[in-house]
């Protein structure tokens, strides 16, 4: 499923395989690996190609037709959707993301 959304993204922004690459600092070969299935983008890429395309890691990963539900989605959201299992709901989503959030804040008051 990514590769269909990484091969489908480009030509919605209008731009080419080979400026993808350039612009996420990946090469030309990689993208298309990812597009054809023959290999995955590594979580830290599927970060830098939602923040690229403004869309959910969730998007991306077929997880959800949602291009972007909150649209507030920083590196550390992005990456907790990426690693929950998908079976989970919206709703069960949104409060891991929340608790993470409430430790992350309560950890830098200390």
């Amino acid at each position: 499923m990514i590769g269909d959304r990484i091969r489908e993204l480009p030509s919605v922004k209008k731009i080419t395989q080979t400026e993808l690459a350039h612009a996420i600092n990946a090469s030309q070969q990689a993208v298309t690996k990812w597009e054809n299935g023959y290999s995955e983008p590594t979580s830290s890429m599927v970060y830098t190609l939602a923040k690229y395309f403004n869309v959910s890691a969730d998007y991306l990963l077929g997880n959800t037709d949602v291009k972007l539900p909150n649209k507030d989605l920083s590196k550390n959201q992005i990456l907790i959707t990426y690693s929950i299992d998908p079976n989970v709901t919206d709703e069960e989503r949104n409060d891991i993301i929340e608790l993470v959030r409430i430790a992350m804040t309560k950890r830098r008051r200390i």
